[in-house]
């Protein structure tokens, strides 16, 4: 006598349930979001801007009045409008680096970095997608920061020794360099704080190599200095954008190159201690 069995059916695995892959354009369009849900990007953004642009007008109109007066201060003597119109990069470079550092370094605080690492277990992207979107997002603030300033500025000094209008030779180049230069800060920014995992650290590295590395090597003999302190990370980038440019500084191209390798080994000490530390 034989028993008849009926087949069994094997249950379809996860019914309705579609399969997600983490790609690249996902995770950048992930940061963006992120980013732009912050209150602080708004905030730190918006003072970045205003640094730039407030900054040059306030050393354009400076200037303008020093000519009138007959007094004019020794620092502004030589100074050209793109100069005056850029004097606020100091200022701006110190919003935007500080919002790089939170940008990476916050989500260590608040823990939402392990959120993010679960659903992105290979980790790089999302340091490479941070620094992208940040750094995207800086470079056209820092652009548009400066050609608004110039044009203000320019106005302002005009029918002075200093006026000079976008067809002069450097000016636009000096305009995007000074964008550029804001834009590869941000990265810095967002490096560090994967680097250190830690706001305040982040911050204080960043101030440190940019403000006050340049002011401790010039206590250093003449001799030295002049071979290290244009290789600053800051008098680098300052070569980026500078309209003149003499012995002691370095080309454009050559302060873009050295800015470069500066931006790039903060970004590999980042990826290295994301991928070796646990977060």
């Amino acid at each position: 006598m034989s028993t008849l069995t009926a087949p069994i059916e094997a249950p379809p695995a996860n019914p309705g349930r579609p399969a997600y892959r983490v790609t690249g354009k996902r995770v950048l369009s992930s940061e963006w979001a992120k980013l732009w849900s912050l209150r602080s990007t708004w905030i730190t953004l918006g003072l970045g801007l205003l640094f730039l642009v407030a900054f040059g007008l306030i050393a354009s109109s400076r200037y303008k009045s020093g000519i009138g007066s007959g007094h004019m201060d020794p620092d502004f003597a030589d100074s050209t409008a793109v100069s005056l119109s850029l004097f606020g990069t100091n200022f701006a470079q110190l919003a935007l680096g500080v919002l790089g550092v939170l940008v990476m370094a916050g989500e260590y605080s608040t823990g939402m970095i392990r959120s993010t690492m679960a659903a992105v277990p290979r980790r790089l992207p999302v340091l490479w997608a941070k620094a992208a979107v940040f750094g995207l997002v800086t470079l056209v603030v820092g652009t548009l920061g400066a050609f608004i300033t110039f044009g203000f500025g320019s106005g302002i000094v005009s029918g002075t020794p200093a006026a000079m209008s976008l067809t002069h030779a450097g000016v636009v180049r000096s305009l995007l360099g000074a964008g550029l230069y804001l834009g590869l800060v941000g990265v810095i920014g967002t490096a560090l704080g994967a680097l250190l995992r830690s706001v305040a650290g982040g911050i204080s590295v960043l101030v440190g190599a940019l403000m006050l590395i340049p002011g401790l090597v010039s206590l250093l003999p003449s001799s030295w200095r002049g071979d290290i302190s244009p290789y600053l990370p800051s008098n680098a980038g300052a070569s980026m954008f500078a309209l003149t440019h003499d012995s002691t500084t370095l080309s454009p191209t050559a302060g873009l190159l050295v800015f470069l390798g500066w931006t790039a080994l903060a970004l590999a000490g980042a990826a290295y201690r994301l991928v070796r530390r646990d977060v």
